[in-house]
This record gives structure tokens, C-alpha cells and sequence, in this order.
């Protein structure tokens, strides 16, 4: 799956439990801000966040709440806003998940190495700073949800919620022919 790191957090149990997760795409009018977002990466995208398996708890982090990674439990959603795929992982990989959430709860919102990484033709990171698609894209590699032989997050400068979708689309895509 991941490489022998990631096959060693599967090793340890013979019955692998499997548990569904979102990741949640943002197409909704949103504000001004989104519409840059929209435009400047040519995506329907502005935002994405992750859907815990119990089905209402948020996470990942929105420069428009807090700026602040978190979770949130969301009951009323405008569905015609927002596209999701589903994703099977274990119980495991979902435990992954919410440890780097406690890990990083409470960093901030990294609007100077979002921008300059447009810019510039280098990778701009904070190491307590991220914008919701690359913490999102970390997580699920820390999980080994993502084989980091494939997506080398360190090697891109671009992941904005439309490169996440298609990262997203290709694993679910993989995952499905296996």
C-alpha cells in the first residue's frame, strides 16, 4: 500500500476493520475570497475538510472560522454546496487521522507560504502553518492512505482543493480496481 512503514501499521492485527471517511469539496458561492480561490486555481473548488466516520465531525482548518486547525461537528449541511468522496480506510488509518488532528490542533492558517508558494518557484512551509487541502493531504499520507512514492507532497508546491481532488479521485479510483 504505503511502503514497508505503512505495511507495518497493518501487520499488527490479522482482522482489518474498515471505516468510511469524506473528504468534503467546497463548490458553494461562498465569499469574495472563494472566488479567488476558484479562479486562481481554475477549480469549482475553494475549501475541503475531512468527515469523520461517525458521519457529522468536521475537521481540517478554513481561514474563514477560526484560521485555526479544529473540529467541528456540522449536522446541517447545504449538500448542493459541497461534493464528497467516500474513502474505506481501518481503523487504524482513521485513529492516524485523529492524532495528527490532536497533533495539530490549534495551528494556524499559513496565508504567506500558501501565497509565496504561488509565486516563487519553491515550496513555502511553516511547520505549524497550513491551508486546509495540505493538511488534509498530510494527514491522509500520514495514514498511509496516500502512498507518498505517488503524490511526494514534499515536492509539491501546488496543493490547492483541486489538486487534492484529483489526488483523492486517484486513490479512490485505484483502490476500486484492486
Amino acid at each position: 500500500m504505503c511502503g514497508y512503514a505503512c505495511e507495518s501499521i497493518f501487520a499488527r492485527t490479522s482482522v482489518i476493520e474498515k471505516v468510511k471517511i469524506q473528504v468534503a469539496f467546497y463548490k458553494g458561492k461562498g465569499d469574495f475570497f472563494n472566488g479567488v480561490v476558484r479562479w486562481w486555481t481554475n477549480s469549482i473548488y475553494s475549501h475541503a475538510e475531512i468527515v469523520l466516520a461517525d458521519g457529522y465531525t468536521w475537521i481540517g482548518i478554513s481561514p474563514f472560522l477560526k484560521s485555526k486547525v479544529d473540529s467541528r461537528k456540522k449536522i446541517i449541511i447545504d449538500h448542493r454546496e459541497w461534493d464528497f468522496i467516500d474513502i474505506d480506510i481501518t481503523q487504524e488509518q482513521h485513529n492516524i487521522v485523529v492524532e495528527f488532528l490532536e497533533e495539530t490542533r490549534g495551528h494556524g492558517y499559513d496565508w504567506i507560504g500558501m501565497l509565496l508558494s504561488q509565486f516563487l518557484p519553491c515550496k513555502i512551509k511553516h511547520r505549524e502553518r497550513w491551508y486546509c487541502s495540505e493538511w488534509i493531504a498530510y494527514a491522509l499520507r500520514i495514514a498511509c492512505v496516500f502512498d507518498w512514492k505517488i503524490i511526494k507532497i514534499y515536492d509539491r508546491k501546488d496543493l490547492s482543493p483541486a489538486v487534492l481532488y484529483d489526488l483523492v479521485m486517484d486513490i479512490k479510483n485505484e483502490s476500486e480496481t484492486v
